[in-house]
Order: structure tokens, then C-alpha cells, then sequence
């Protein structure tokens, strides 16, 4: 298995690169020791996971895995984890929310133990998650709430992040009233409003329509850069990946486990013509080949 490396992209844009390229060793040694002295923004280290199935039997579902993610203060961040259905993707993200206590191993956000749920982690599901009996702008002003922000404060930040996402017209209705799209933006409105450090995504996409799914993915990355986020997202799909990542780690099958980490290039066109560019059609490639191989 290929050791992932924790060194954070390089700022210009070159070509796709396993992360075994990116030896340690290789690069200047300032760089590398502002490395070993920065706190990570997350650092997962040897991350195992067991859990009970619904026979009784203990399933492993992730198996040894460490990286690391470092902030990168007024760029925003996203890193997909790509792997086959069901080979524990989702189970890492779950273990990062602090759903999944680690079985061994453990999870750091900035240098401080993960031991359950946290308001510095939001997470988006693949399902509708809305409140069905409240509006849009109820929904997405509900952790405010929770947290005794005033009403005047909360609906002038509900109402920013709606305009963020697309939704301010949409602020009165009720989620049966919405498309898949909508809702799904109603939740990452939801999420954004209460400044997560990060963002957690298990396939918020995948029952989408390919239209809807794209504009998505194009708000997702916009979001990114003016809300100064960290996302982790998880996804089986290459192209959606190639979209998307700043970085990719490459999962085995179940156990999960990190077999390569590969560093996207920037793509200055963002139209839906990039994913028939010479380049873009190159990342996918390369991902496809170290899928399969193994």
C-alpha cells in the first residue's frame, strides 16, 4: 500500500501526481519543517474502525488509515475521498463527525481529540435531511436557534446564506415544495450557517439528475472559495472527483485503506466544456488506472 503523504498541494497548477511523488525528501527544508511544526487543521492517525452488523458479526470497515489536512487560510480546501460502494468511505467521514468512535487509532481536529459530535463539524447527507413542518429559511436558521441567537441576528444570517446558495426566493416555502437540488442546498445552508471548520459531505450529490448534479457541484466550489471552507466529500464517481478536488486519497476496497493520494490541477474554466478537456480527460484516467489496479 502506497504511505500517503501529508504535504499540502502546491500551489501551482501541474499535472496530476500520486502522492508517492511527493517524497518528503524532495522538497526544500524550510518547507518541510514549517510541515512537521504546523497543526494540522485535521489529522487522522492509524484510524481503524469495527462495527457490529445487523447479524452480530463485527464488520472491519476501515483499516489503518492516517493523513493529514493543513489549513489553507483564504483559499478553501476540498478533498475527496474515491473508492468503490461500500468500501468504507462514508464510515471515515462518520469517524471524523465523531459518529463512529475509532476502534483504534484517533481523530485530531487542530491538535484536539474528537470524542463525539461537535458544532466545529457539519455534515450533508446523501438523504433529504429537512425538517418537513418548518420552511426553508426556519430550517436553515434551526441551529442558530438552538444556540439562543436572537431572531433579528438569525434571519439576517439565514438570509445571506440563502443568497449564497440560491435560495432566497425560496425562503417561505416548505421542503415538499422543493426539487432535489433546492433541498439539497437547503442542507448545506444549514450547515454553513453554523461556520463549521469542516464540512463534511457522504455523496450529498448522488441522486441527483447529471444537470442538477453539476450545477451543484459548481455552487459547492464556489462556496468553498468565498466561505474559506474545508471539505472532506466522498464520492464513488472519477469525473465528479476530478471536478471537484483540490486533492484525492484513493481507497482499497473494504477495509478501507489509502492506497494513493493524487493532487488535482486547477481549472481555470469551470463550464461544463472542462470535462471534455485533454486534461481533465488525463485525471480521469490516471484515477481510473490506480482504481483499478487493485
Amino acid at each position: 500500500m502506497a504511505e500517503p503523504s501529508s504535504a499540502p498541494r502546491p500551489e501551482s497548477a501541474g499535472a496530476a501526481t500520486p502522492a508517492a511523488a511527493a517524497d518528503p525528501a524532495m522538497r526544500s527544508a524550510p518547507a518541510a519543517a514549517a510541515e512537521k511544526t504546523q497543526v494540522p487543521k485535521l489529522r487522522v492517525t492509524d484510524l481503524h474502525v469495527v462495527y457490529r452488523g445487523r447479524g452480530g458479526d463485527d464488520i472491519e470497515a476501515v483499516r489503518g488509515v492516517s493523513f493529514d489536512i493543513h489549513d489553507k487560510p483564504l483559499i478553501g480546501e476540498l478533498v475527496v475521498f474515491l473508492g468503490p460502494s461500500g468500501c468504507g468511505k462514508s464510515t471515515i467521514l462518520k469517524a471524523v463527525a465523531g459518529l463512529f468512535p475509532p476502534t483504534r487509532g484517533e481523530v485530531l481536529i487542530e491538535g484536539f481529540p474528537v470524542d463525539g459530535p461537535g458544532r466545529d463539524r457539519g455534515m450533508v447527507f446523501q438523504q433529504y435531511t429537512s425538517f418537513s413542518w418548518l420552511t426553508v429559511q426556519e430550517n436553515v436558521e434551526y441551529g442558530l436557534r438552538l444556540r439562543g441567537i436572537p431572531a433579528a441576528e438569525r434571519r439576517e444570517q439565514a438570509h445571506a446564506i440563502l443568497k449564497a446558495v440560491g435560495l432566497s426566493q425560496f425562503a417561505a416555502k416548505y421542503p415538499k415544495e422543493l426539487s432535489g437540488g433546492m433541498k439539497q442546498r437547503v442542507a448545506i445552508a444549514r450547515t454553513l450557517i453554523n461556520k463549521p471548520k469542516l464540512l463534511l459531505m457522504d455523496e450529498p450529490f448522488g441522486a441527483l439528475d447529471p444537470q442538477t448534479r453539476w450545477e451543484m457541484q459548481g455552487m459547492l466550489i464556489d462556496i468553498s472559495h468565498r466561505e474559506d471552507n474545508t471539505i472532506l466529500f466522498v464520492t464513488h464517481d472519477v469525473a465528479e472527483a476530478v471536478y471537484l478536488a483540490d486533492t484525492v486519497y484513493i481507497l482499497s476496497k473494504r477495509p478501507a485503506q489509502i492506497l494513493h493520494r493524487v493532487d488535482i490541477p486547477t481549472f481555470e474554466d469551470r463550464s461544463l466544456a472542462v470535462k471534455a478537456s485533454p486534461e481533465f480527460r488525463r485525471c480521469e484516467e490516471q484515477l481510473l488506472a490506480l482504481l483499478y489496479k487493485q
